[in-house]
């Protein structure tokens, strides 16, 4: 295949993980002993081009971290980490002030929970997006997520829908959409909370995945945890992939694991189902690690794991 591949997009967020590690997720007003803490490069947009370039798969990030010129050293960290995973940075801009940075609780289950503060990626607009539209025409699929300023993630649909660009939208977190953007959506992964926040409770996967696909966008996966994940398509194709048994250590981007590993197997010729194990037996294996990109497994990985499941 080669370099003939057109290559993942991704337009989204780049953070610096500040993780701490605690036995349980304290209570509103509680005070724990935490047990560790690391700091990892993540951030939603950028998980996922680290989640596809370890596949193997081209992956060019647009994005924007913080400038070195202001004392932010934890920008140069995270461009040399994307690039060191094979993610082209050429489209990354330096925005003056600090970089993302996400505040994460990690508990002994696996459990997390988590706070943005968006720093250069709230700085990601429109115009920053018309530098790179040439980029964005020629991917074979984009992938957005919902942690850059809202008007320049809505903004990128419509471009790619304008140039038949395919679109993976993760709606996180999760905010609402205007009527035009569904129709310019390709995939849809939320989670069962993110569809919920769309939707409302629903008794089953399918009527979650019939209420989203009557919105406008063309498939839907949710993504349901350690119940594998459910794929509905407009045209009427339906799969259900169960996850792979795993002891779960850090579930922290084992969404953003299988965005970015989901979208490779579609590129790759895979059928939707095949794609959406493909993406789960990823997924798996990033929660048995801690970290965001840290996590992000190999394809010769994924590929054993998959043989070993059969």
């Amino acid at each position: 295949m080669g370099e003939t591949r057109k290559a993942i997009v991704v337009v989204g967020s780049i953070n610096m993980d500040l993780c701490a590690r605690v036995r349980r997720l304290p209570h509103a007003g509680q005070t724990l002993i935490g047990d560790g803490f690391e700091m990892t490069p993540g951030g939603k947009g950028a998980n996922q081009a680290v989640a596809a370039a370890r596949l193997g798969y081209p992956v060019r990030m647009v994005g924007k971290v913080g400038s070195g010129e202001d004392g932010d050293q934890i920008g140069d960290t995270l461009l040399e980490h994307l690039a060191g995973a094979g993610v082209g940075t050429e489209d990354v801009e330096r925005a003056a002030g600090p970089s993302g940075i996400a505040q994460i609780l990690v508990a002994e289950s696996g459990e997390n929970v988590i706070v943005v503060i968006p720093g250069a990626n709230g700085k990601m607009d429109r115009a920053a997006v018309d530098r790179h539209a040439g980029m964005i025409r020629s991917a074979g699929m984009v992938l957005c997520q919902l942690e850059l300023p809202l008007q320049t993630t809505l903004y990128t649909l419509a471009l790619c829908a304008e140039a038949g660009v395919p679109v993976m939208l993760d709606p996180a977190p999760a905010a609402h959409l205007p009527d035009a953007a569904w129709s310019q959506i390709t995939w849809f992964t939320p989670n069962e909370t993110e569809a919920a926040f769309y939707i409302g409770e629903t008794r089953n996967r399918e009527d979650s995945a019939r209420s989203l696909l009557a919105r406008g966008v063309r498939g839907v996966v949710l993504k349901q945890g350690s119940e594998g994940v459910y794929v509905a398509r407009a045209d009427g194709e339906t799969a259900s992939v169960s996850a792979f048994p795993v002891r779960a250590v850090d579930t922290v981007a084992a969404g953003d694991c299988f965005n970015g590993a989901f979208a490779v197997g579609l590129l790759e010729g895979r059928t939707t189902e095949q794609a959406a194990r493909f993406a789960a037996a990823a997924a798996a294996l990033s929660v048995t690690r801690k970290g965001a990109q840290s996590s992000m497994p190999s394809r010769a990985e994924v590929d054993d794991l998959l043989r070993r499941a059969q």
